[in-house]
């Protein structure tokens, strides 16, 4: 090989080929070049159009030159990348592509800013978002020029921060939702296992068939059963069509309506429970049955509610021929039902009468001192509802809840009761119902209150042998200054086989379980309840005296009066021929039989521990009830029937008015006995009269108890043993005297309540303590001592008629 030749290799390019790749490299970069310089030109021009936008649209325009920039230096720096990865060869790093390198960096290179604010800026923004967390645009540029902000950034800024709160709430809640979820996924697991786990109590097998999902033939069952509720309406719309007049004018004349009687109502809606509110809301939706409710049907207790409530309704408001004049008592006008047009009226009813049993029927209106609202309250609550008829109610308890109301209050409660019913005598046995008590709200502000019995509502049962509660309770208005105005309506299905011979006619006519007694006996309680809440303090005895000032303070008044209230619940529920009593005749004939009854008191705060005796009897007086009524309270003839006083001046420290009659009052009496190795003993007496009856009844007190319930102190612990007398109406007029007698009229000394004229039915009771220890037997002693005392204040008070000494009435031979 010659020396300094080299021969090329074999791949190698040849010197032709790296000049026509130089020339190519060129003509690419050369062209390259002015396509970028000519695209800087267009945004440069592009940037000098846009700046007097910037000034309108400020979020729109770039931050620096750099940004308006970017997008096309990023595609000149690929398009010069590219460029450069076509050339052939691995180098192409010649002269030209350094060239290219200088020139591209002398450009700017694209930078994003990031403004951050500082730590003032930021802890003003924080404090500013607690007081304003949305700021109009006058807050945001004070703001802003108070931190050296442009407006926009303060208003990003409060964007972001709301949406980072809302963020944070979010997931806050979403952890407390996933949380409950983990819960209730754990209960229905554990349900699940329970019911996977059951059986059945009767026979002990799975109960999948009576807790799991409707049967296929309970279903169609309840398909066939609502189709057969729609065909009994379709049937019966029909058969009023051809039978006679829609329910709502079956009884003619409905414009003859009685001044005491409202605006006639509106012929009653299909029996449903959509028709309970207006707007068609099921107050019983949720109704569930269980407990002592647990054998009735629901669709059945809704209907059988809905159906009194409308004839309750229906029978307070219309007047003739509905309801007849039938007795007058003094001087007004007792309304009896017509059976004829009860029948015609109300053809379907909630069922048919029973011929075993005898209809009762009655209505009352009287206005009472009471609003509505506190009204019907405490005919809802039974503790409340039986303290207040104390003198009607026996023993009362709810045995289901079945419904509380809406809106917060009583509208559409539902509830299943039972209570006694008594009258003041252990000749008259009483009355036990099973009912549902339902209150609702009409649509013109009134409101009822009405009793059903729900006896034959049960697959098994049958109706009560003793007597049926149809629908009966009361319809209540409001009226000014917190009056309302009452309209008792009492019907009722009883057995009085038992009743004595004396007291039948009262019973008959009405008056014993009427709704005239409910009503004055609702009248008297309101007025005492006005009384026990009055702010004044007695002044003293009303019969003069130095007592003057026993009672000296609000509490003190109120504390007597409760402590009264109880004595006359005691003696009420204790002279009644109960269920819960075991009456026993010791001696006599005829209504003078004497009757005593044992009862052991331990741990009760209100009674002496030991064996109480009860004894009781009942007999007829040949003058009104009135007149007998003010003998027995009077306290200048106390001494005439009174074996205990022993013949001692009987003086009235305290007396408190209870209502418009004066024969209403509670009385603090003090027995100066002579004779007796005691100077002084306390009576509490109350004496309480209204249209259908009168009591006298007293209880002595020990002083040092008395004493500290006149400071106000607690009452319900003060031991009681009330006695006294029930003087009732013998329920036939002037004709209803037993043979051998001829009532008197009234003279000049009557007064008081319960009846004017006729003769009088008196119930004489006391309770004795006859041991101290609740273990002992009772002797014969005792019970002749009882018995001697009963007697003998029935022949003082015989005696003192037989006188002339009663109000100048008497009874004569005739």
């Amino acid at each position: 090989m010659p020396g300094g030749l080299m021969i090329p290799g074999r791949n190698m390019p040849t010197a032709a080929a790296m000049i026509g790749g130089l020339a190519s490299y060129a003509a690419s970069l050369g062209q390259n070049m002015m396509d970028g310089h000519h695209q800087l030109a267009m945004m440069q021009q592009q940037q000098h159009q846009n700046h007097g936008q910037q000034q309108q649209h400020p979020p729109q325009a770039a931050t620096s030159e750099s940004d308006a920039r970017g997008p096309r230096h990023d595609e000149l720096m690929m398009e010069s990348k590219s460029g450069s990865d076509n050339m052939e060869g691995g180098a192409g790093s010649g002269s030209g592509g350094e060239e290219l390198q200088e020139d591209l960096s002398l450009q700017p290179a694209r930078k994003k800013r990031y403004h951050r604010h500082t730590q003032h800026q930021i802890q003003e923004l924080e404090a500013f978002f607690k007081e304003y967390p949305h700021p109009d645009d006058k807050q945001r540029k004070e703001l802003s020029r108070e931190l050296g902000l442009e407006p926009l950034q303060v208003k990003f800024w409060f964007q972001n921060k709301r949406t980072q709160m809302k963020t944070q709430q979010e997931r806050h809640e979403n952890m407390q939702l996933r949380a409950e979820n983990e819960k209730l996924r754990a209960e229905n697991a554990r349900y699940k296992d329970a019911l996977a786990n059951a059986s059945c109590p009767n026979c002990g097998g799975p109960a999948t068939a009576v807790i799991g999902e409707m049967s296929f033939d309970e279903h169609h069952l309840r398909i066939e059963n609502a189709r057969l509720r729609d065909e009994v309406d379709r049937i019966s719309t029909i058969a009023a069509k051809y039978v006679g007049k829609p329910a709502g004018s079956l009884l003619p004349n409905l414009s003859n309506i009685s001044s005491a009687s409202m605006a006639p109502y509106p012929p009653p809606p299909p029996l449903s429970s959509h028709h309970l509110l207006p707007g068609g809301t099921d107050m019983f939706g949720g109704l569930h049955l269980h407990g002592a409710a647990a054998g009735f049907d629901k669709g059945l207790v809704v209907e059988l509610a809905v159906a009194a409530m409308e004839e309750l309704v229906r029978m307070a408001q219309l007047g003739e021929p509905l309801w007849i004049p039938a007795l007058v008592v003094d001087g007004a006008t007792i309304e009896t039902l017509n059976e004829e047009e009860y029948a015609r009226g109300f053809p379907s009813g909630v069922g048919p009468k029973l011929p075993e049993l005898r209809s009762e029927a009655s209505r009352e209106t009287v206005v009472v001192i009471m609003n509505h609202v506190n009204l019907i309250e405490m005919l809802m609550d039974v503790n409340q509802w039986s303290t207040l008829f104390s003198s009607i109610v026996s023993r009362a308890a709810t045995l289901e809840v079945l419904s509380t109301g809406v809106a917060g209050n009583y509208n559409g409660a539902l509830q299943l009761m039972t209570a006694e019913f008594q009258m003041p005598s252990p000749l008259v046995p009483t009355r036990e119902s099973q009912f549902l008590r339902y209150c609702k709200q009409h649509t013109d502000g009134s409101w009822a209150v009405v009793d059903v019995s729900v006896e034959g509502l049960r697959a098994s049962g049958q109706a009560g042998a003793r007597g049926r509660r149809r629908p009966s309770g009361c319809l209540i208005q409001e009226m000014p200054n917190g009056y309302s105005r009452v309209t008792w309506v009492e019907h009722v299905e009883a057995d009085d086989m038992m009743v004595h011979d004396l007291y039948r006619p009262l019973v008959c006519s009405g008056l014993a379980f009427g709704a005239r007694r409910w009503a004055a006996a609702l009248e008297r309680q309101c007025e005492r309840l006005a009384s026990a809440m009055a702010s004044g303090v007695p002044a003293g005895p009303s019969s003069g005296g130095d007592a003057v000032g026993v009672v000296t303070s609000v509490e003190g008044r109120r504390s007597m009066l409760r402590l009264a209230e109880r004595m006359v619940t005691s003696f009420c529920g204790g002279v009644t021929a109960s269920t819960t009593h075991q009456w026993t005749k010791l001696s006599g004939s005829g209504a003078e039989d004497v009757r005593v009854m044992t009862r052991k008191s331990v741990d009760d705060p209100g009674r002496p521990p030991g064996i109480i005796l009860n004894a009781a009897t009942s007999f007829w007086l040949p003058v009104p009830p009135a007149r007998v009524f003010g003998f027995l309270r009077d306290d200048a003839t106390r001494s005439e029937w009174d074996i205990l006083s022993n013949g001692g001046d009987v003086q009235e420290m305290a007396h408190i008015a209870n209502g418009r009659d004066h024969g209403n009052a509670v009385s603090l009496l003090r027995v100066n006995n002579a004779n007796s190795n005691q100077s002084n003993m306390l009576i509490l007496q109350e004496c309480c009269t209204d249209a259908t009856g009168s009591y006298v009844i007293y209880a002595p007190v020990d002083v040092v108890a008395m004493n500290v319930v006149l400071n106000g102190g607690d009452p319900d612990y003060v031991a009681l043993l009330p006695s006294g007398f029930a003087i009732l109406p013998d329920g036939s007029g002037a004709g209803g005297a037993p043979p051998g007698f001829a009532v008197l009229p009234d003279g000049p000394g009557a007064g008081g309540g319960g009846g004017g004229g006729g003769g009088s039915l008196l119930t004489v009771a006391f309770q004795i303590l006859v041991d101290s220890v609740p273990t002992a037997k009772l002797s014969l002693g005792s019970v002749a001592t009882v018995n001697s005392l009963i007697a003998c204040t029935v022949e003082r008070i015989k005696a003192a008629v037989a006188a002339d000494n009663i109000g100048g009435g008497g009874a004569v031979p005739q």
